[in-house]
């Protein structure tokens, strides 16, 4: 199922993240230690999510992935080890949802470039994923993935 592409405009949200490099054959544990690390992190410092677990990608490097992997807080939160208070930057960008497995998210990226592009936007390069639906409890084939990308001003 295909979803409408549309442009947002996102307000600055604070962030709990930690930035890694890993290759993608590693990015499933590396994504699931990442939360296990955060999430009480984030407790601890009375804040919560507020959105979807999420992966920030830097490039698209299959072999050597740039990521910032975590979620948007309630509050912000302090540096702890590696994980990182950050920020989604305020601004306009380009999203869809992508329905489906893993695996062929790189259709649903092409796709939304392609709008974005035919409508006259410029991304940026980083990509925005967040996991809608949890893959412990969903066939692959519902799984929501929400992709965005944030857009040049």
């Amino acid at each position: 199922m295909e979803h409408a592409c549309e442009v947002l405009t996102w307000a600055a949200r604070p962030t709990a993240t930690i930035r890694t490099r890993t290759p993608v054959q590693d990015l499933p544990a590396i994504i699931g230690q990442s939360y296990a690390q955060i999430m009480p992190h984030i407790g601890a410092a009375g804040a919560q999510p507020v959105e979807p677990p999420m992966v920030v990608y830097h490039n698209r490097d299959m072999q050597d992935l740039d990521l910032e992997i975590g979620f948007v807080v309630s509050q912000a939160v302090p540096d702890k080890d590696d994980i990182q208070a950050s920020q989604l930057p305020a601004g306009k960008a380009a999203a869809c949802i992508h329905q489906g497995p893993y695996d062929d998210l790189a259709a649903t990226y092409a796709r939304l470039e392609k709008w974005a592009l035919a409508e006259g936007h410029t991304p940026t390069g980083i990509a925005y994923e967040f996991y809608i639906s949890d893959p412990g409890d969903t066939p692959p084939d519902q799984l929501l993935t929400r992709i965005v990308f944030p857009l040049k001003s």
